[in-house]
């Protein structure tokens, strides 16, 4: 799969131009009527093996952004000033590596060292500054343009059956769906969206799935693990949910705090992995939310579901997933839409 180029693409929120750039090079070829929407999103279609076939028009989507940061003000000294695009941990910003803009213009929070820190508390990020080894505002003018996006420098890397690297939320959903795309065709039409700005109010999927006006979709995602032993063994200790585990397969949501999945596709998702034995697990937390919580309000009301790949560690400037699990996600995605029909989202009444 293509997730190392994915991963190392910049696309922090409403600048997913290297991402989209990724992405409408890897499906070249195997989709038909591309098109970039007003928002930014990648919009096509993979046709069918069976025309005839009756079928629900199925929409299948991943979001290109990732968190970062803007830059806001350059003072006098050649400090940049930031602000946050979409939700990260502050603890995680001092004396932490970032690259600025398309020229990568490198950085570094800065940090008071531990000699002279006395402070205990989190610094928040309105006190911090990029330091890019500029003296002067003019001289940082000339590297650095308000409005420029700053993400974590990070590079991809694997060992083993595990990968290392930034933005597998959700550039391992992307990864998924091209390896979809690039695979044999379904028996009927598919319609894609690879959307935009999902980590600053899934704003993309809304207006794609407006355009595409689908019966169902589902959507693909990299979410949240904290599967690592406690540092505490202490029984009367409170545990925190591990939410999903690496290495036990895809994750499904039974909801968050944008949707309650719709139980058919539900139902259809579990059947489908135990018939073709492939292991899944869910989702253990409400907290966060998806794609599928903008395309579930869409066009008075889509079903939809969601597939998510665990990952350690996202929003932060390193995540960590199995290879195991992506190529198990991608496996239940094609074996679900194989086997989705109108009966598997006809109501009760419907069948009688």
């Amino acid at each position: 799969m293509l997730l190392k180029e994915l991963s190392e693409a910049i696309g922090v929120s409403g600048a997913e131009d290297e991402v989209r750039d990724v992405i409408l090079k890897a499906i070249q070829g195997y989709v038909e009527d591309i098109r970039i929407d007003p928002m930014g999103s990648i919009l096509a279609v993979k046709r069918g093996s069976n025309r005839r076939r009756k079928a629900l028009r199925v929409m299948v989507a991943a979001h290109m952004d990732e968190v970062g940061f803007m830059v806001m003000g350059i003072e006098a000294s050649g400090a940049i000033r930031v602000a946050p695009v979409g939700g990260f941990d502050p603890r995680l910003l001092p004396g932490l590596r970032v690259v600025i803009g398309k020229d990568r213009v490198p950085a570094v929070f800065d940090w008071k060292p531990i000699h002279l820190n006395r402070e205990q508390s989190v610094v928040p990020l309105d006190r911090l500054r990029l330091d890019i080894g500029a003296t002067s505002k003019e001289q940082a003018n000339g590297r650095v343009r308000l409005g420029d996006r700053a993400t974590f420098d990070t590079r991809y890397r694997e060992q083993g059956r595990f990968a290392f690297g930034k933005a597998f939320d959700d550039r391992a959903g992307c990864a998924v769906l091209i390896d979809l795309l690039q695979g044999d065709p379904l028996p009927y039409d598919l319609h894609v969206a690879f959307t935009v700005q999902e980590e600053v109010g899934l704003r993309g999927a809304l207006v794609a799935a407006q355009t595409i006006k689908p019966d169902v979709a589902f959507i693909l995602e990299g979410t949240t693990a904290h599967d690592l032993p406690p540092v505490d063994d202490d029984p009367e200790t409170p545990q925190v949910s591990p939410s999903t585990e690496l290495g036990k397969g895809p994750a499904l949501t039974l909801a968050d705090n944008t949707i309650i999945v719709d139980r058919r596709l539900l139902t259809h998702l579990r059947k489908t992995a135990e018939a073709a034995g492939i292991p899944y697990q869910y989702r253990r937390s409400m907290a966060g939310g998806t794609d599928a919580g903008a395309v579930f309000l869409a066009n008075g009301g889509i079903p939809a579901a969601v597939i998510s790949t665990p990952c350690r560690y996202i929003h932060g400037p390193t995540a960590v997933c199995r290879l195991d699990d992506l190529e198990n996600v991608a496996r239940l995605l094609r074996a679900a839409l194989e086997r989705l029909t109108p009966t598997v989202m006809a109501r009760p009444a419907e069948m009688e």
